[in-house]
């Protein structure tokens, strides 16, 4: 079926079954068919999706000065359009089922200050196999600024260590290369030099050339990234609510403070749209009046 089908038959749903007014239901299609053309245009596939990227699409509409009450109403259209489809059996987990009603603002995670990534950082006992691994995967979101599901897919074969490069395959799999900073190759040699002895005795496959490995001996998942994080968190005292999401958000923001451009950032982070990448151009104020001061003939 295509997204056209579906898209006729949660209409016809709502109007009949559910009563919305006309009205309601021509702004809900208009809406869904605003959404469908943004999953093209990124390569998303409607059916196979995350919440993560349903939050991107409404952080693009407030981007594009759409008011509260739209985003709202298009929230709402995509709510309902994926529970529908999750009742009616065409997929098996609904995406939106969480979406929360929309200070948006929210949804823009912290950042950690350079001091908070160095204890972060720090935090992995490098007395243990498993703690040379996660430093190695902590220095790594940091080093690229990579989403979770492209670290969880990086593979040996795409790191070249020699020059401190790697390949990353982001959304709509769209290659790019991306800088790995020292220290990051430095945790990485040394994870690759224990790296089998993380399997605890399960053995790698001779063809498995995923770069970061579990217990199994398979590629580590999102929720053991996720659990790391949360682990050397808490061990190194940060009390914010931190996700791996937290270290790409830093990343871009420390970068672009230290005279990154914009331009530099969305190559890096494989955004297609450069309003997406100003999302992560939230600095302080403090430290916007200070560069003002130091380059402004004026200042």
């Amino acid at each position: 079926m295509q997204a056209e089908e579906y898209l006729n038959s949660f209409i016809s749903y709502i109007s009949v079954e559910k009563g919305l007014a006309k009205n309601t239901a021509i702004a809900y299609k208009r809406d869904l068919e605003s959404y469908f053309e943004y999953l093209k245009k990124h390569f998303l596939t409607l059916l196979d999706i995350t919440e993560e990227q349903i939050m991107d699409y409404l952080w693009e509409r407030k981007l594009l000065k759409k008011s509260a009450a739209t985003i709202f109403r298009e929230q709402e259209a995509i709510k309902g359009f994926y529970k529908f489809l999750f009742t009616e059996g065409h997929i098996r987990q609904n995406p939106a089922a969480q979406l929360k009603s929309p200070k948006l603002e929210k949804y823009l995670p912290d950042t950690l200050t350079i001091e908070e990534v160095d204890k972060l950082l720090s935090a992995p006992d490098l007395t243990k196999i498993k703690g040379i691994r996660d430093k190695a995967t902590l220095e790594t979101l940091y080093a690229t600024g990579m989403r979770v599901s492209e670290l969880t897919e990086l593979k040996i074969s795409d790191v070249n260590l020699d020059v401190g490069f790697t390949k990353c395959f982001g959304k709509g799999s769209k290659e790019r290369i991306v800088p790995v900073g020292k220290k990051a190759v430095e945790s990485i040699k040394n994870y690759l030099s224990v790296r089998k002895k993380v399997t605890e005795g399960n053995p790698v496959g001779a063809n498995n050339d995923f770069l970061f490995l579990n217990p199994s001996g398979k590629k580590i998942s999102r929720i053991s990234i996720w659990k790391i994080i949360k682990k050397n968190a808490q061990i190194s005292g940060i009390t914010k609510e931190i996700s791996p999401h937290t270290l790409r958000h830093s990343f871009a923001s420390h970068i672009l403070e230290r005279g990154a451009d914009l331009r530099t950032i969305q190559e890096m982070l494989g955004h297609s749209s450069i309003s997406t990448t100003q999302i992560y151009t939230h600095i302080d104020k403090k430290f916007l009046k200070k560069q003002h001061k130091k380059f402004h003939p004026r200042g």
